[in-house]
């Protein structure tokens, strides 16, 4: 069993998106085609294949603002799709990424420093057992090495 929690974007969110409903910077998604790149849905946690159409987005990955709510890009199937369990583990989508970028919240969804730290895919559920230890840590999140893109966030399982 699996000691952390893998936890996607929410399905009520994403339907809202599907919809035309605005994102955080109060825009509606934008449509695009995956030329297969290595775009993974931020719902289903898979990457989407040459030709998919997906939805482009501002994403808050936050219950409110506040100075550390970062806004960033990310994306979403078009069409329907399903919500990542959060009892399967990892994602196969991290097999064919050689770093991600874990960073330590606390309750208040503020950073916790000295927490932030680039890390390969297979070492990401150790850290995050390492990170919980920490009481001031509430949440990690999960974000692109490159780009600092939200993936997903983890929880203690």
């Amino acid at each position: 069993m699996s000691a952390v929690k893998v936890v996607a974007l929410d399905s009520e969110t994403v339907k809202r998106l599907r919809n035309g409903g605005m994102d955080a910077n109060c825009q509606k998604p934008e449509r695009r085609v995956s030329d297969g790149g290595g775009n993974p849905c931020r719902h289903c946690l898979e990457d989407m294949p040459a030709g998919d159409p997906f939805l482009v987005l501002a994403h808050r990955p936050f219950p409110g603002t506040q100075p550390y709510a970062e806004v960033g890009p990310l994306f979403i199937h078009a069409e329907d799709c399903s919500r990542y369990r959060e009892t399967d583990g990892l994602p196969g989508y991290l097999k064919s990424r050689e770093a991600v970028l874990l960073r330590g919240y606390s309750p208040d969804d503020r950073i916790v420093y000295g927490t932030g730290q680039t890390v390969a895919p297979k070492d990401i559920e150790s850290v995050s057992t390492k990170l919980f230890e920490r009481p001031d840590i509430a949440y990690i999140h999960v974000r692109s090495a490159g780009y600092n893109c939200f993936q997903f966030r983890i929880e203690r399982a």
